[in-house]
């Protein structure tokens, strides 16, 4: 392993999606950056994920972030670099509660107004694109046809060998464990390999963000929150192009992986921590979702699962900005189960905010500083 650098001009502080993305935008904006990943790239919450893409929001932030992500994956063959298993077969979201009904027609209506081409669809139409799904007690559906799906630790690995081309450096196995300030301003960060000194450090933690917030004394209200998923054993007749499928009352989900299927579900009965072991506790109310809304699935052996962490903030919108002080602490995080598929949107934003220029997307409503003055904007559209 190389040497720790002794200084770098921002050191980004986590190796996932946002840290990576970040890295590199930075790095292809010609900034001297060290990222810092106390494991291996991905081995957080990114390569626990789902791979869900999608622009169907109700908050016009997420909107925007999400629509300027689906375009950098489209053309990530290009722009970083690499393959990435991108499937645009779209997103269906099953809605069976009227309220749910009217809140879904009035994001696609902001959607289409944000140029996204989601639409509502009638149930015989959602039944016909997802075939498992069955029509019982649905209103209607909500599809957009250039959402999908990816492999994470593909983007990962994209950014951050692009990243290196660009000169960044990525120091993995490297635990940081405090920061330095000096007369409001950071002088350098500190690791279980030595000390780098920096004036600018970005946070992008994930579920681990509120413990490097605590170093300088800024409030990152994150808290992990485990989801399992499962992966089942080939499906015969598999639909070439099923959506991404979400029972949106019970948040059951499934998309292809492979020649099986992923599928997920929350637990409301699971509590904030950071386990990453698997249990069976969640399996009844998993069962009884599939019964009622996908039975044919009820018979599909299970090849393997994992869990990982959300990383969930009050109001499951993401905590993403600068801090008032020490002076340059900088912070993309909490993203609530939607940070892999804003990634590529948020290591822009990134590299504007530390450049101090206008980022590419209003983000000042995702300031960790909302929930001081209440201004909370919490997003309807969470899985």
């Amino acid at each position: 392993m190389a040497p720790l650098p002794t200084r770098a001009e921002v050191v980004v502080i986590g190796g996932g999606v946002m840290g990576v993305s970040t890295a590199f935008h930075l790095a292809e904006a010609g900034v001297d950056v060290l990222l810092l990943e106390r494991d291996e790239l991905g081995s957080g919450s990114t390569s626990k994920a789902a791979g869900g893409v999608r622009a169907q929001f109700s908050d016009p932030v997420n909107i925007e972030l999400g629509q300027r992500s689906l375009r950098a994956f489209e053309d990530f063959a290009r722009r970083p670099g690499g393959e990435i298993d991108l499937k645009q077969h779209g997103y269906l979201f099953l809605l069976s509660d009227p309220e749910d009904v009217a809140a879904f027609e009035k994001s696609v209506r902001l959607q289409n107004e944000l140029g996204v081409p989601s639409r509502m669809l009638t149930v015989a139409e959602a039944c016909e694109l997802s075939p498992y799904a069955v029509p019982d007690g649905l209103l209607a559906a909500a599809f957009s046809p250039t959402d999908g799906h990816c492999t994470p630790e593909a983007v990962v690995q994209g950014y951050a060998q692009a990243a290196r081309r660009h000169g960044a450096r990525i120091q993995r196995h490297c635990a940081v464990t405090g920061i330095e300030t000096t007369g409001g301003q950071i002088t350098a960060v500190h690791t279980a390999a030595g000390t780098v000194q920096t004036s600018t450090v970005v946070c992008t933690a994930g579920a681990w963000s509120a413990e490097v917030g605590g170093f300088v004394g800024v409030d990152l209200p994150v808290r992990p929150l485990r989801r399992q998923i499962l992966v089942t054993e080939p499906v015969p007749d598999l639909p070439p192009r099923m959506p991404f499928t979400i029972d949106f009352a019970t948040s059951f989900y499934f998309h292809d992986e492979g020649p099986g299927l992923l599928i997920g579900m929350s637990d409301p009965d699971e509590e904030f921590g950071f386990r990453l072991n698997t249990d069976d506790r969640w399996l009844g109310r998993l069962s009884d979702a599939v019964a009622q809304r996908a039975p044919r699935l009820a018979d599909i052996g299970i090849a393997h699962g994992w869990a990982g962490l959300y990383e969930i903030t009050p109001d499951h919108n993401a905590l993403v900005g600068e801090a008032e002080g020490p002076g340059r602490f900088l912070y993309a995080t909490g993203f609530s189960g939607h940070g892999f598929l804003q990634g590529p949107a948020i290591g822009e934003v990134m590299r504007d905010l530390v450049l101090g220029r206008p980022p590419v997307v209003d983000v000042s409503g995702l300031d960790a500083r909302r929930f001081a003055d209440a201004e909370v904007r919490p997003e309807h559209n969470c899985v």
